[in-house]
């Protein structure tokens, strides 16, 4: 009588087993399904993130090279400025009046030929447009270089800004995700975000007086900087006025590209290890 007991009991026992058995399979496939369905939607915001970083990482190299071409048109003299006009005006006006003395018996001599000359104005027209057309072609006046600062730097810093963010988002996605890739990305935002800070305008929110500024300059703090030069500077001013515009604009360019390496090789390290590649 116990020996049949015994054996309806392991049987009972053994079933209960494989059913646990069963049921735990079946919870590890639905885990992986949804560990699976996860994956692919952080893969999906991966991808999302990429094509932004890439266009906004684009924009801001291409707004850092309209700044520093701006700088140099100033500074090669291409582009003169109202202030460097009155300061060339004010050193030459003693001259010109002296000159204006001379020119004045000339003026009435040649107020008769002025009258007979009324029938050349045909030839000298044609030869009118051709200046016009050269001025229009091949010089800028500093009003319209002005207003592409203002808006260089408005598009610079929104796109700056985005760029840190989408950084900080694909380390969220990673981290969320479990994709790999922590070390470069974490890299890459940090970088982003120091190079944001230095490109900030400091000087702007703390006055002109400060110490502290930031890439990004104004049409006006240009032309203050550059009367320095233009007023036979020391050559220690002469030396922070490059180091302003051109040392400080290449470290940030440099942690820019710094920054999207890292990223770029957060996005292999992603692909290697879904054996993508």
């Amino acid at each position: 009588m116990s020996l049949p007991g015994n054996i309806i009991v392991a049987s009972v026992i053994s079933n209960t087993k494989y059913e646990q058995l069963g049921d735990t399979k079946m919870d590890l496939e639905q885990d992986q399904q949804k560990n699976l369905i996860d994956t692919t939607d952080c893969l999906e915001a991966v991808g999302v993130f990429r094509g932004w970083k890439n266009f906004l990482f684009i924009v801001v190299i291409l707004c850092l090279l309209l700044l520093q071409a701006s700088f140099w048109f100033v500074n090669t003299g291409y582009v003169a400025t109202e202030q460097v006009d009155k300061v060339s005006a004010a050193a030459a006006g003693g001259s010109e009046q002296i000159a204006e003395t001379a020119k004045a018996k000339e003026d009435i001599k040649k107020a008769a030929e002025q009258v007979a000359a009324t029938n050349k104005p045909a030839e000298a027209s044609p030869q009118q447009p051709q200046s016009k057309l050269a001025n229009l072609y091949f010089k800028i006046e500093f009003k319209h270089l002005a207003w592409l600062i203002g808006l260089v730097n408005f598009v610079l810093i929104l796109a700056a800004i985005l760029y840190c963010l989408t950084m900080l988002f694909s380390l969220k996605v990673s981290l969320l995700g479990r994709l790999g890739g922590i070390n470069h990305i974490s890299r890459a935002f940090f970088l982003s975000l120091v190079a944001l800070i230095l490109l900030v305008p400091w000087q702007l929110v703390f006055g002109f007086g400060t110490a502290v500024v930031g890439v990004v300059y104004t049409s006006d703090e240009l032309v203050k900087w550059y009367t320095v030069e233009v007023k036979d500077g020391s050559i220690l001013e002469i030396t922070l006025y490059y180091l302003r515009f051109c040392g400080y604009w290449l470290v940030v360019l440099l942690l820019l590209i710094f920054s999207y390496i890292r990223s770029c090789r957060w996005a292999k390290t992603i692909l290697r290890r879904l054996e993508v590649i």
